[in-house]
């Protein structure tokens, strides 16, 4: 399956702009505001109590405010879980966010849920070599394709290892925002969903590329919801597809993000699932990621079924 009722969140103890992850981050803006962390732990909880409201399992584990880690929120980078019972260890660019995998969040995961082997891939970050999760690698759960634009923080070498141990085929290419420079990570500019796919194709400069990303994804029996450059800035390709406990499948995603789509790409989504929004601002302007990034899919066979 493509979807999950099982999302794992981090709650924020020390959240603030991290200077380590703008220097190839263009979506982080650093803020004036004295009280951005109770102001990112109240977007935190409204958005988990929406989840909750509509039956998605919700994993909460609290952050420790030693090591310090101003990213935590974001656990989808460093960790991912699949079904064949496979935890993923990845990568991480900024030293600050390799503090980032404490064996609490693991230890927890593995309280409800079967975990068969550990894939670990972070020795590479002595190579500076850079895979950061589903922030990096955007995946067809269903068609066992894996989608990933190159960046300092995608290493196309590991992200084609990642594919042959996981048994994904790769589709790499190049994305850029407005100003040319290379959006940080695939999850901004695209979602993969069970029947169709938002991706913003203009990022994709190269005809090629975009042809190739494009033919994939057609191919896949998808459609192609296509957002622009502007509505990517407003973290519309941040989302993420999920299914509560009775499999009725919703779309997750910020409220900035739905107030940048058209009365006609909302309803195209909305003939899919239906949509889930929380206002997140402060999380998305001084962590430069949204809704996507806060949550990490829990697709392990859970113990006792």
């Amino acid at each position: 399956m493509q979807t999950t009722n099982h999302i794992l969140m981090i709650r924020p103890v020390n959240f603030l702009f991290n200077s380590e992850t703008a220097v190839n981050n263009a979506f982080q803006v650093m803020s004036e505001e004295n009280d951005v962390q109770q102001k990112a732990l109240n977007e935190f909880e409204t958005f988990v109590e929406k989840l909750r409201e509509k039956n998605i399992d919700v994993l909460v584990v609290n952050d420790t405010p030693e090591p310090h880690t101003p990213d935590s929120i974001f656990p989808n980078n460093w960790i991912s879980f699949h079904r064949d019972g496979s935890l993923v260890l990845y990568p991480m660019f900024a030293p600050s966010r390799r503090l980032e995998r404490k064996t609490q969040v693991i230890e927890k995961v593995r309280l409800q849920f079967r975990v068969k082997r550990t894939i670990d891939f972070t020795g590479h970050e002595a190579a500076d070599e850079f895979l950061e999760g589903t922030g990096s690698i955007v995946l067809d759960r269903i068609k066992h394709i894996a989608y990933a634009c190159l960046s300092p923080r995608t290493d196309e070498r590991l992200f084609r290892n990642f594919c042959r141990k996981l048994k994904y085929k790769p589709v790499a290419f190049h994305a850029a925002d407005e100003n040319g420079k290379a959006i940080y990570h695939t999850n901004v500019m695209m979602c993969v969903a069970d029947r169709y796919v938002v991706i913003c194709l203009n990022s994709i400069r190269n005809n090629e590329e975009m042809t190739k990303v494009k033919t994939t994804i057609e191919n896949s029996g998808k459609e192609i919801i296509p957002i622009t450059l502007e509505q990517m800035n407003h973290f519309a390709g941040n989302m993420l597809q999920v299914n509560n406990s009775q499999g009725t499948k919703f779309l997750v995603m910020s409220t900035q993000a739905y107030e940048s789509l058209t009365a006609e790409q909302v309803k195209k989504l909305e003939d899919y699932n239906k949509i889930i929004h929380s206002s997140l601002n402060t999380i998305e302007r001084n962590g430069g990621g949204s809704a996507r990034c806060m949550m990490a899919e829990i697709h392990l066979p859970e113990k006792g079924l």
